[in-house]
């Protein structure tokens, strides 16, 4: 019976078994996807699908990268990330160090993103990049790098001779120099503690899974995490309705910096 209240027993399991907690998530959003998941494989009952998920690790897998929702691309909505390569210039000019976090980075488009924009910009190796997400899977992608032709969509052809080298008809690989600016560390945004001191934080279509009360939550610890001055930047469908009172103030669509 795929009811609420089995629903909760089975979110539980997850959290003792994977240690991910659902419970900060909407519940309903969560549910819908692991319903869907639960009826590709013709399961009646969550017994029956937790049941599987400990013993295929491929299936484990598989659920985890559907709740936590890998989807990315690089240069995603590119007008935008003009937008920040015009903060980075300037943040450039004034110092020779800036920590930059992605947080929620999925496969590791988007910290690679801000790596590309950095090297045209000639940043210092003082510039750095730490991605991160709860995802060890995706991580593991990002590490490596290797990425779909799909994923490459927005990278113009120039970007794309400079810094990367491609595999196979369909697969391009990030090149070592691009690699070198990201740091990718599993981090559980919900629970674990956030680093200081940041230039610029960007999370991106992420917030949005959550329930009202946890948004509110990270977005001040967002805020307690920039430097003044600082930049967050933030998804299309996203909006900090409380931006002023966490010390933020909106400066363009999508950004807001740390007063």
């Amino acid at each position: 019976m795929l009811d609420d209240k089995s629903f909760m027993k089975f979110a539980e399991e997850i959290r003792k078994y994977l240690n991910f907690d659902m419970s900060g998530y909407k519940i309903e959003r969560m549910k819908r996807r692991v319903d869907l998941l639960m009826k590709r494989y013709g399961f009646d009952d969550y017994d029956s699908y937790i049941k599987v998920l400990k013993e295929n690790p491929s299936k484990e897998r598989e659920f985890f990268d559907r709740i936590t929702i890998n989807v990315s691309e690089f240069f995603r909505n590119p007008d935008r990330w003009e937008k920040f390569k015009s903060f980075l210039s300037s943040e450039i000019k004034r110092s020779s160090t800036a920590k930059i976090w992605s947080a929620g980075c999925a496969t590791g488009e988007e910290p690679y993103t801000v790596g590309i924009i950095l090297e045209e910009l000639n940043a210092p190796s003082g510039f750095s990049v730490l991605a991160t997400d709860i995802d060890n899977d995706a991580l593991e992608i990002a590490r490596d790098g290797i990425y779909e032709s799909k994923s490459l969509v927005n990278v113009d052809k120039p970007l794309l001779a400079k810094y990367f080298t491609q595999i196979d008809s369909s697969h391009w690989k990030i090149s070592e120099r691009v690699k070198r600016r990201i740091n990718f560390k599993r981090h559980n945004m919900l629970s674990d503690p956030f680093e200081k001191e940041f230039y610029a934080i960007i999370c991106r279509n992420v917030v949005i899974y959550f329930e009202a009360d946890i948004k509110d939550k990270l977005y001040a610890n967002f805020s307690k995490s920039l430097k003044s001055g600082g930049i967050l930047f933030i998804g299309g469908t996203e909006r900090i309705f409380n931006a002023f009172q966490i010390g933020l103030q909106p400066i363009e669509p999508f950004f807001y910096r740390k007063v």
